[in-house]
Formats: C-alpha cells, structure tokens, sequence
C-alpha cells in the first residue's frame, strides 16, 4: 500500500521489532489484504442486512398460520382412525409418538407417519387409509391454492432439488421440492414437498431479492449447488483463518506505525498523508477489535475441526417415553369435541410413560389432550422428574431448575435470525446431569417434550459464536434499538476499514500491473 511517510531520520515507528518480521508483518496483511477485504466489506455489509431479513425459512407459526382450521366440516371428512393409519404405514398402533394430522396436503386432513431417521413421513390419506404416493404437479398446485385458502392463482414453475434459497439440510428429506409462484401481493414463491406434498419453505419476493445481498453472500452460497459444493465448508473455514490473520497482521502494524509518544513533525500520529490510507490507518485502529471478533466467531459458526462436536452419550428416548400403551387410541372427532376451538394440527406424543395429543393453533402453547380418554391432560411433576432421571444414559439427574424467563442459554430470536424458528417456550426445565461433558437438557412441563440439550462444548460454542457474532446477550437484545444502532456503529466501522483496503490495494495492484 503506497503512502508517504513522515518519519524523524533514526527514529522507529513502533515498539522494536527486526526489520526481518516487520516485512513480513506487511506484506502479508498488504498481498493478503487485497483480495480480503473485499470478503470483509462483503461480510459487514451483507451482515447489516441480515439484522432485518433472513434466510428463507418455514417457521412454525407460519405453517399453523396457514393450515387450514380441522373443524367440524373437515373433522367430519375423517373416517380413519389413528391405529388404521399407523397400520397402513407399516407401523404398530403401540408406536404413535409423532403421528400428525393436518390439513397439509391439497387442503384436504392427512396423516403424517414419522418415516425414521432423516426420512420423509409417509402420507396416508385420513379420509380413504390409503397411503398417498409421492405428490405431483396437480397435487402441489392445489396445496399452494389452499395455502392462502383459494384466494390467489399459483403458477407451476417446476421440480427443482436444490436453488439458491433451498440450501437448507432439512430438506434433504422432501427433495426434490416442486416450485410454485403466487399471484398474492408479496409475490410469495412456495416450495412443496415432493415426498408429502406440504409446503415446506416460503420465500416472498422481498425476502428473494434481499437476501442476494443478505445471506446468500455472507454464508458464501455461490459455492453451494455446484462443483464447489462438497468445498463449501472448507472454503468458508479456510477464508475465515486468513481473515483473522490479515485482521490481526493489521492490527500489529497499525500500532507498529502510530506514535504514541510524541507525534511525527507533521503533527499526525499517524504517517500516512495520502487520505484512504490514513483513513485505513484510523479506521483499522478503532474497529480492529471488532473486525477480529467477527472473523474469528464466524470461523467458530462453521464448528472448524469439530470443535464443539459432543461426545456425550445420546439420550435415551425410549427410558424417558416408558413403555407403550395398550389403550385403544380416542379418534379425531373425540379429540377436537373436547377442545374449546378447532385446533390447525394434530401431534400424538408420548412422556413419563402417557399417550397425549398436542392440539396446536397458530397462537398459544398446545392444548394437551389424553391420546385415549380425549380429555386435558396435565404432566405432574414428580412423573418427569422420574422419567428424566432415566434420559441420559450414565449419568445422574443432579438438579432440576425452573426457568420462567430466557437467560444467556435458553432464548428467542427474532423470526428472520438464524435460529428463529426454533421455537422457546416457558417455563423451561432445565435438567442438570452428573456427566464429564456436564449435560444440561431443557423439558417443556406443559407437553413433556425435550426441548434440546447443551454440553459444555456447547455452551462455549455458544460465546464464540452466538455472543460475539451476533451480540445475543439478552439484556442488550431486551433493548432495542439499542442493539441496532450498535450493531450498525460497528459494522459501519468494519465496512469502512475493509472497503478503504479495497481501494488501497486497487490501486497497488493496479501499479504492480502497469508496472
């Protein structure tokens, strides 16, 4: 990077180091540079936008939003019960746990019958006990049609398995995905199963188009879909570890040329006249820490090595479930009967040793029914805390303590943010385990389903990565704007340094060419 520097004849710039180190301290961060900091500048300003629109994603809310309501009408249209369901899937009456019903497929109540690991559902037909073959264009039309209850036309735009906004590993399951455009105001392209013929993403045109300057760049998703693809990940790592290097590099020489004692006979502290180094110079001064963090927490994102990878033990569903009922299961029509609204989704599950049923709405925890009496049902405590007792195999329940708010661990995001769609509810158990790896497994009491679960390893990912990446700390997310506006301040800060860079080393390069 060319600059002229005002120097006193004799005098160092910075604390002593060999001539030898300080060269390679600089041309490291100056070669290095020129090509990173268009991918710094690319990341704080793609970044920017991702604080207000994220990646496509299905959250649950918008799912149940849509689905129609199993109202007396549609509940009435249902003449299979549970068991016969389960039994036209190839699976026993005595195994209910995850059956759903749900008016997901054409507008009309289908069974959903968990497929197993990293498989689709089987789709049976709650109306004729049929199992229902993979869904084609028709079918797909029809579901995007009852999606916004027939009001808007759908245009088929074929099968795709994999574009720009459907990276996502959770679809594996439902490729290839069928692509369906809406005629409602915010342009809404659905993608349907092709596997259970449900919509599984949504993405209106307003998200589509932010998102080629929101995450479809900062996650690096060019390289994703193509030859590149199996790379991805190490791309995406490796570009992180020189980043960091040409940040700290930078970081060394920007203190290295500021004189702290006295400043040059120019009056400056800093040598540079020529004004975008100067500025790079300042700017890489203020908002080197941040720049640093940012590059080093997105490294810790991609889990590099398999860091934070657990190697505790799996938990034991089947101790914590208890063994399965015998009890005739209670058909929809019971079930509805015995709510005080039609609920959009159906969900059988199985706790402590009882068959419920989780009738969900759009808004609202699920109302918890008897899977076989049809009627509320509530989880008594001393029931869990015996059955948590057995969920993780080796390892002693040490406390149980009850959240009734979100802390640094356990909180929600935003709908957009990455993690916005898994939903938080409270109050939370949080089961504290004996393990080495320090287990802690989070219970809603309301449905007796496991949340999820934290390892040690785990919660420091959660530091590197969550916390300095994306400032979630809850008393600063409780604030906003706050968390905007100093989020904003800094990648401001960050974008200027990086696109001063760009242009220092556009014109070096420029000169090496001409030259």
């Amino acid at each position: 990077m060319s600059a002229t520097l005002i120097r006193p004849p004799g005098r160092p710039a910075g604390p002593p180091l060999s001539t030898r180190a300080k060269r390679w301290l600089y041309l490291i961060h100056r070669w290095a540079g020129i090509v990173l900091c268009l991918f710094f500048a690319m990341w704080f300003i793609s970044g920017m936008v991702m604080m207000y629109v994220g990646y496509p994603k299905l959250t649950p809310q918008e799912r149940l939003t849509h689905l129609a309501p199993l109202d007396a009408a549609t509940i009435a249209t249902v003449t299979v019960t549970p068991a016969q369901a389960l039994a036209a899937a190839g699976r026993g009456a005595d195994n209910a746990a995850g059956l759903t019903l749900a008016a997901t497929r054409g507008g009309a109540p289908v069974y959903a019958v968990p497929g197993g690991m990293q498989a689709a559902p089987r789709i049976v037909d709650a109306a004729t006990g049929a199992q229902l073959p993979p869904a084609d264009a028709g079918v797909a039309q029809a579901t995007a049609r009852a999606w916004f209850g027939g009001q808007y036309a759908a245009h088929y735009q074929g099968t795709v398995d994999e574009d720009v906004y459907t990276h996502s590993g959770a679809l594996k399951p439902h490729r290839p995905l069928h692509r369906v455009d809406m005629d409602d105001p915010d342009r809404t392209r659905l993608y349907v199963s092709s596997a259970t013929g449900a919509v599984v993403l949504d993405a209106t045109r307003n998200e589509r188009l932010w998102n080629y300057a929101g995450a479809w760049i900062h996650w690096l998703y060019p390289f994703r879909g193509n030859a590149l693809d199996p790379w991805w990940h190490d791309i995406v790592v490796w570009l992180s570890v020189a980043g960091v290097a040409v940040a700290l590099t930078g970081t060394v020489v920007g203190i290295l040329r500021w004189r702290f004692s006295r400043p040059y006979a120019g009056g400056s502290r800093s040598p540079y006249r020529e004004s975008m180094m100067r500025w790079h110079h300042l700017s890489g001064l203020l908002f080197a820490a941040v720049t640093i963090t940012w590059i080093f927490s997105g490294l810790m994102s991609m889990n590099p090595w398999k860091l934070f990878t657990s190697t505790a033990a799996p938990l034991d569903r089947a101790a914590y479930t208890g063994a399965a009922t015998t009890a005739p299961l209670a058909p929809p029509q019971a079930l509805t009967a015995a709510l005080p609204a039609p609920p959009r989704e159906l969900i059988w599950a199985r706790a402590a040793g009882q068959d419920v049923v989780l009738a969900r709405s759009p808004a609202g925890a699920p109302q918890v029914l008897s899977a076989t009496l049809a009627t509320p049902y509530a989880f008594s405590d001393s029931d869990l805390r015996q059955a948590a007792a057995h969920l993780l195999p080796g390892a002693a329940l040490r406390e149980v303590q009850v959240l009734r708010a979100y802390d640094l661990y356990y909180y929600a995001r935003d709908e957009h943010a990455m993690l916005g769609h898994i939903e938080k509810p409270l109050p939370v158990w949080r089961l504290v385990y004996d393990n080495p790896q320090a287990t802690w497994i989070y219970l809603d009491p309301h449905t007796g389903l496991i949340q999820g679960r934290q390892d040690r390893s785990n919660r420091v990912s959660r530091w590197l990565f969550a916390f300095l990446h994306s400032w979630d700390w809850t008393g600063l997310l409780s604030r906003r704007p706050l968390w905007d506006a100093l989020l904003i301040f800094l990648s401001l800060g960050g974008a200027a340094l990086s696109l001063t860079g760009v242009v220092i080393g556009w014109r070096r390069l420029g000169k090496k060419l001409r030259a």
